[in-house]
């Protein structure tokens, strides 16, 4: 289990500020890190990110060599675009950015909405999804696989091609390129615990082991009798050299039978474990007339305490081994020498001066590091008339009312979640729905209308959540403000209007239609039942009704295999339990209603 931690829901916010502290090459940025030295001027930027909870991976890849920047997110949740923005603001001088994160969706959303920012800042941005993991779709569809392991060398490579002198089109090649020579496979004999839980998010019966895992607390897509490591490391090497590409003589551009090979433990797994597993990986592998380039064996994308290990094997290329065994200088993955840095490098690593910088951790004695070039801005309150500034005052009761309910049901979402995902769907909905509350609650204390109270709200709701729902909930409330104003009052029809809005929101963003077992599965139901009841007057008792429609759908969503989200990789397991997503939003629309009423 997690045993060191103050408050549960800092303790992501916390680890950075400790790593940050103690490296005084790295700066802390509204939840993520960036190199202290600025960027070479036209050198593309390297932002990666994801969940908290794998350290190293993310925030201890960042520095030369490798990544320029990192927002870090809540554990196993995506950072909030707005996280990632900042970042690569930060990050970026005038090279463009590279986005690289794990193909999750959390992670697709919250990067591409950042990338949408950005593009509309000028700045060019290109996107490369790791998806590695061989255990969650087909040979054919690889790069719609989730990303584990396989991070590591793809984000060591392009940052190394980027050191060499990449432009941005070139590294976004070299970096899908190092995605599709990658492959990993994960096993797993125990569950992570979260901070400030009871009890893992999954157990792995005595004797058994789950193969197939991710690194978000979700069990394995099956279990299979505990094997020992000689049995284990050939089940691994049999998977990922399933796919090993066809091989071309020496002097042709192309695979010639070497490879990086990579024994990641997850947590809890030791290293003299580890190396024992790599010493039958590294004779199967020369059995079959594969040389390893460069092994690397640890812990490098962690969940948590998880006792689990992975392989990952990149099937290199001559340029991409060479980025492969290029010198790279982070907290947490050193290789070989830097070239000597020049001036304004080596002021930024040793540290500036108050003038220059921003003290992180001031108070704490953390010293004051690198200087920003990019702050966010604080948007003004707009004016708003009396009766809009009342319904935002009553806005902001029903988001202190779903504040309540959340923190009531973080219980059982979380329970019903872990089964078929990764267990923090109610925690998530704690964070986001207690940052919306409190941002309803300022706006109202400085005067704001009802658009203006839903718009922050949303923006917080995505912000302190992260993760899928963080960014469709928080997209559903600022889609809802575009259906209202700061200059009037708000009616029962814009109430339907505003909760129309957002279900579409959330569809288009998403993409999911019922039958996937996702939100939509409630949402829709709930969206065609208040539309057919709604008589232009009670608004209360048309969402009273779809919210009983929802619940109901929502319910029978147990009988639905999953095929969206990260449930969909273990398929049949999702059978027999709701989908969390589809359940909290049918509760929170009944005690909108009865609210009302």
């Amino acid at each position: 289990m997690t045993y060191l931690f103050d408050e549960p829901s800092e303790f992501a916010a916390d680890a950075v500020a400790g790593l940050v502290a103690s490296q005084p090459g790295l700066m802390q940025v509204h939840g993520g890190v960036v190199r202290s030295a600025p960027t070479p001027a036209g050198q593309p930027a390297l932002v990666i990110g994801g969940g908290s909870g794998h350290y190293p991976a993310f925030a201890g890849w960042v520095g030369p060599g490798m990544a320029h920047g990192a927002p870090c997110g809540n554990v196993f949740a995506s950072p909030s675009a707005s996280q990632v923005y900042s970042i690569a603001r930060n990050a970026e001088n005038g090279g463009g950015v590279i986005l690289g994160f794990g193909n999750y969706a959390g992670d697709v959303l919250h990067f591409g909405l950042a990338a949408e920012k950005l593009r509309a800042d000028g700045i060019d941005v290109r996107i490369v999804k790791v998806s590695d993991d061989i255990a969650s779709n087909t040979p054919q569809n690889h790069r719609d696989r989730r990303g584990i392991a396989g991070d590591l060398p793809v984000f060591k490579i392009v940052g190394a091609a980027i050191e060499a002198g990449a432009d941005l089109e070139a590294a976004e090649q070299v970096a899908i390129r190092a995605n599709d020579a990658t492959r990993s496979f994960g096993v797993a004999f125990a569950g992570c615990t979260l901070p400030g839980a009871d009890a893992p998010l999954f157990h792995v019966e005595d004797g058994q082991m789950a193969v197939g895992l991710g690194i978000h607390g979700e069990p394995g897509v099956r279990d299979v009798p505990l094997g020992s490591a000689r049995e284990v490391a050939a089940m691994l090497v049999d998977g990922v050299l399933a796919e090993e590409p066809d091989r071309v003589a020496d002097g042709d551009g192309g695979y010639r039978g070497r490879a990086a090979v990579i024994v990641n433990g997850l947590g809890t797994v030791k290293y003299e474990e580890l190396c024992v597993v790599y010493g039958h990986v590294a004779r199967m592998l020369t059995q079959r007339g594969i040389t390893p380039v460069r092994p690397e064996v640890g812990e490098h994308v962690t969940s948590l305490d998880m006792a689990g290990l992975s392989l990952t094997v990149v099937f290199l290329d001559q340029e991409l081994e060479e980025f492969w065994l290029a010198p790279v200088d982070t907290p947490a993955f050193h290789r070989g020498a830097m070239p000597a840095r020049d001036a304004a490098d080596s002021a930024g690593a040793s540290g500036v001066g108050a003038a220059d910088g921003v003290s992180v951790g001031a108070a704490d004695g953390a010293a004051s590091v690198g200087a920003v070039r990019w702050e966010p801005g604080v948007d003004p309150i707009p004016q708003a008339s009396e009766e809009s500034r009342a319904a935002g005052r009553r806005i902001s009761g029903v988001l202190d009312l779903f504040e309540a309910v959340c923190a009531r049901e973080e219980a059982e979402l979380g329970r019903i979640d872990a089964i078929a995902g990764d267990g923090d769907h109610g925690q998530g909905m704690v964070f986001g729905s207690k940052g919306a509350a409190e941002a309803a609650r300022s706006a109202v204390a400085d005067g704001a209308g009802a658009r203006t109270v839903l718009v922050h709200a949303g923006e917080a709701w995505s912000e302190a959540a992260g993760g899928t729902s963080g960014a469709l909930w928080g997209a559903a409330l600022i889609a809802a403000g575009g259906t209202v104003s700061d200059g009037a009052g708000v009616q029962g029809s814009q109430v339907v209007d505003a909760l129309v809005a957002g279900v579409d929101t959330v569809g288009r963003l998403g993409g999911a239609v019922e039958g996937d077992k996702t939100m939509m599965d409630a949402a829709l139901p709930f969206r065609r039942v208040l539309l057919e009841t709604f008589d232009g007057t009670d608004a209360a008792a048309a969402i009273s009704s779809a919210a009983a429609a929802a619940r109901e759908a929502a319910e029978a969503t147990a009988s639905i295999t999953a095929t969206k989200g990260r449930a969909r990789v273990l398929g049949e397991k999702s059978v027999g339990t709701p989908d969390p997503g589809a359940l909290s939003f049918s509760i929170l629309m009944d005690e909108l209603g009865a609210h009302l009423r």
